[in-house]
């Protein structure tokens, strides 16, 4: 679940961290921290979300949300040591670690937190408990697990879309995701069936050729390149062979917003209440 202004090859380089079963951990630290950079945009969301958000100094140029977030330029992609050691951090959050980041950061004794893209909610879970401790709101991190596993929950429980296909378009050259991802393990919860599984593809982040989806003509077409790639109902239905498909005939193509999309915050909820809820209008001719 990543933002494709990252480039796809630098998505797979993120998911093989997930793969490897990269774990957090921090440098030793024992006071509360006051002056906290968040170079991943999922965790600043979750570091808002349990009340930590006054304590963020920076945070990297793609946290966007909310809109009272610090947003800089710094790159949590193509990090620089020094530009972060700038804002005098006593805890710095990653997601990944490019460039020997955490080597760098320790060098200058500045305390690490590295929590990479999670493969489920349980690790989503987990990492939020672990923001909540380290930043002493482990109460308020507590309260916000239980209210995203009580949404999700609600979300499951009241959905009636279980076997309707979807193929979930990252980029407009037809890179998805299978149901081994994040976000594929989420949509599975509301019982959607993913179209990129059947492709054996080697990766869970496969290419699709047009006439593998066309021929697979998905209930659903969920649109995660709105935003960086323009893409739209109208888009999808111009492509050539794709106007007479069920998701395009049937209103089941879905723009999604990019970066709740990509990310795996408290946002999740929001994702997965649009997709059950275009899911069903679509079978249910509304």
């Amino acid at each position: 679940m990543l933002r494709r202004s990252r480039g796809i090859a630098a998505l797979l380089a993120a998911a093989a961290l997930v793969a490897c079963g990269t774990s957090g951990s921090t440098a030793a630290t024992k006071a509360t921290p006051k002056r906290i950079v968040s170079m991943s945009a999922s965790t600043t969301e979750d570091l808002f979300a349990i009340g930590a958000g006054k304590q963020v100094v920076a945070a990297d140029s793609y946290s966007n949300y909310p809109k009272n977030a610090p947003t800089t330029k710094l790159s949590a992609y193509d990090p620089s040591v020094e530009a972060i050691a700038k804002y005098k951090p006593d805890l710095v959050i990653l997601s990944d670690d490019t460039k020997n980041t955490v080597k760098g950061l320790k060098a200058l004794k500045i305390p690490v937190l590295l929590q990479p893209a999670p493969a489920n909610m349980a690790a989503a879970y987990d990492q939020i408990t672990r923001l909540g401790r380290v930043t002493g709101h482990a109460a308020q991190a507590a309260k916000a697990v239980n209210r995203i596993k009580g949404e999700l929950a609600d979300i499951v429980a009241t959905s009636h879309v279980a076997g309707r296909s979807y193929f979930y378009e990252l980029d407009s050259t037809l890179y998805s995701q299978t149901s081994q991802t994040f976000l594929g393990r989420l949509l599975g919860k509301i019982g959607l069936v993913n179209i990129a599984d059947a492709a054996n593809a080697s990766s869970p982040y496969p290419q699709l050729s047009a006439e593998y989806v066309i021929n697979a003509d998905p209930d659903l077409v969920l649109l995660a390149d709105t935003k960086c790639c323009q893409q739209s109902a109208a888009s999808v239905a111009a492509r050539p062979g794709w106007g007479n498909m069920k998701a395009v005939t049937d209103n089941g193509v879905v723009g999604l917003n990019d970066d709740v999309a990509s990310r795996w915050g408290p946002r999740v909820v929001e994702l997965l209440r649009t997709v059950a809820t275009a899911a069903a209008k679509v079978h249910t001719g509304q």
